[in-house]
């Protein structure tokens, strides 16, 4: 059994790995913004209303923990999402060192993943203008601050191109930077597929300090 922290876990994503980390046996301190949100009742979870932004309150609650995972998301909706992604990111990151703790993993995007040779998704035209800016903000926190950390174990697990509500199968296929496609040319992923992915992660430790990527 791992000890954690789960920033967002109340979220299209986060939802989906408390539900996993749970069903797994794992120990689980939910951060959230909206602790309605969170249904599932667990004596191994404890829910706690928190600002990520607040860094004194994020260092208590990463302390002693084996792993933060981060599905931290302004929200899409949000006006200011690119700003408030590459500001509060670093924060997370720098709590998560302060506290001592070994390992963080990140939910990623798959906007830094390569879909041609030197092409990234990102800048490939495919992308909703709509959802640019937290695509963007997010990838440039990969390409420009993760990728030269080297103070603690990370790992940024970015998903296939198209996220679903879907089944739990765990036949999936994981990749390194390359966008993972079907025979149809389709990347997709069920938030469940992926959640499963990630806590695998957790407990295997199969990664670090690297990004890793998923599809079918």
């Amino acid at each position: 059994m791992k000890n954690v922290v789960l920033i967002g876990a109340s979220g299209f994503v986060g939802s989906a790995i408390l539900n996993e980390l749970l069903a797994r046996g794992h120990k689980v301190t939910a951060i959230v913004r909206n602790a309605a949100k969170v249904t599932v009742m667990n004596d191994n979870l404890n829910v706690v209303v928190a600002d990520v932004t607040e860094t004194p309150r994020m260092v208590e609650l990463f302390t002693g923990k084996d792993a933060v995972i981060s599905a931290y998301n302004p929200g899409w909706s949000n006006p200011n999402i690119y700003e408030d992604t590459k500001h509060n990111y670093p924060l997370i990151l720098g709590a998560a060192k302060k506290a001592g703790v070994r390992r963080i993993q990140i939910v990623g995007g798959a906007g830094t993943l390569f879909c041609a040779p030197g092409l990234r998704v990102v800048d490939s035209g495919v992308i909703p203008a709509e959802i640019m800016g937290g695509v963007k903000s997010l990838g440039e926190f990969y390409l420009d601050t993760l990728m030269k950390e080297d103070a603690i174990d990370w790992t940024f697990f970015s998903p296939a191109g198209t996220f679903v509500q879907g089944a739990r199968t765990g036949k999936f296929r994981l990749g390194k930077d390359d966008l993972i496609v079907d025979a149809e040319g389709k990347s997709t992923i069920s938030v469940e597929d992926y959640a499963l992915a990630m806590v695998d992660e957790l407990e295997q430790e199969n990664h670090h300090k690297e990004r890793f990527t998923i599809g079918y």
